[in-house]
């Protein structure tokens, strides 16, 4: 039995563990289509994708992650009362300056894709390297895109659950 042990010990210690470097990592683009999509779940996906940590050799310290293209950002799907019962609050600093706005005035607004980079934002912890990671999150509103000549990959988040896109009745 204490061979047995020995022989263990010999074998974990020889195991090590590789760690990449930011000039290793190869980034790859991705685009998805937000239409009809679950926001909370469309934005777990993304966060790990931009992290990189749907690679084998994931490293916690470096940015390792894709690039992602999010397209049809304001034809997001929510579930539940959340149109109308989900709200934001801000303060400007003054007395009296709270503010709030449901999610409905939030899609109708200009800068409707804001919802879907905070709602990313707030998957991932904060700091400097989310913050670089965040620079790679390209959202837009329309099915058009700049990023063409990047030849970015489907990545087709519907079909990893069926609770991923809003079901109709």
């Amino acid at each position: 039995m204490c061979d047995t042990l020995r022989r263990v010990f010999v074998f974990r210690a020889r195991m090590s563990t590789s760690f990449m470097k930011p000039a290793d990592v190869e980034r790859k683009w991705f685009v998805v289509d937000a239409e009809g999509l679950v926001l909370g779940r469309m934005a777990v996906v993304i966060a790990n994708v931009l992290r990189g940590k749907n690679k084998p050799y994931f490293t916690p310290n470096v940015d390792c992650g894709d690039n992602v293209i999010v397209i049809n950002a304001d034809k997001v799907a929510l579930t539940g009362n959340k149109l109308e019962d989900k709200k934001f609050y801000w303060h400007s600093g003054y007395p009296g300056g709270i503010k709030q706005r449901n999610m409905k005035q939030l899609m109708e607004e200009p800068r409707s894709d804001r919802m879907v980079r905070n709602a990313v934002r707030r998957m991932m912890s904060r700091g400097s390297l989310s913050r670089a990671i965040l620079s790679k999150l390209k959202v837009y509103k329309g099915t058009e895109h700049p990023h063409a000549a990047q030849n970015p990959e489907i990545l087709d988040i519907a079909s990893m659950s069926r609770k991923n896109s809003r079901r109709t009745k």
